[in-house]
């Protein structure tokens, strides 16, 4: 006959109990859902964490994709405009420097510079 108030008996309720709540936190935690704590309490996985900051993360840099291609979309309009002349822009800032392109930038022939 089996002893009902031995030590055997209680320490294998005790060993059952910690089983059954391993068990119910790994399948818990292996399907993402928040983990109970030995006070009956419940906390968060590391992973929802990671996951929420990730979400926030890529709210910002799609707010910030959308910012750069505004931009890039100006730009491309003022490069591709008609009136945008960019050649007499510079011509005339040659002009209002000297008149002609010598003296102007940086010479190319190093050797003529030398003799000059």
């Amino acid at each position: 006959m089996m002893d009902w108030g031995g030590p055997f008996f209680v320490i294998a309720i005790i060993a059952i109990s910690t089983g059954g709540w391993l068990v119910n936190n790994w399948i818990r935690a292996r399907h993402g859902y928040s983990l109970e704590n030995e006070w009956g309490g419940t906390t968060e996985p590391t992973e929802a964490k990671a996951n929420s900051e990730l979400k926030r993360e890529n709210v910002a840099l799609r707010s910030e994709l959308k910012t750069v291609h505004d931009r890039v979309a100006v730009l491309e309009r003022i490069v591709t405009d008609k009136g945008y002349g960019l050649r007499e822009e510079i011509e005339a800032l040659r002009d209002a420097r000297g008149g002609t392109d010598q003296g102007a930038g940086a010479p190319l022939d190093i050797a003529r510079q030398e003799r000059v």
